[in-house]
């Protein structure tokens, strides 16, 4: 049995940090053409 533990996930944040990123630019866009066009900019997916 080994004596160290390892965190099967820590290599894949960076991926699902560039996720996160990625759905808010997409947000962000979305709210600049809502505001552009006089509406209410809609937040959320």
């Amino acid at each position: 049995m080994a004596k160290t533990a390892a965190i099967g996930f820590a290599p894949n944040t960076p991926l699902f940090a560039r996720l996160l990123a990625a759905i808010d630019r997409a947000l962000m866009a979305s709210a600049r053409i809502s505001l552009r066009t006089g509406e209410l900019p809609r937040f959320g997916l």
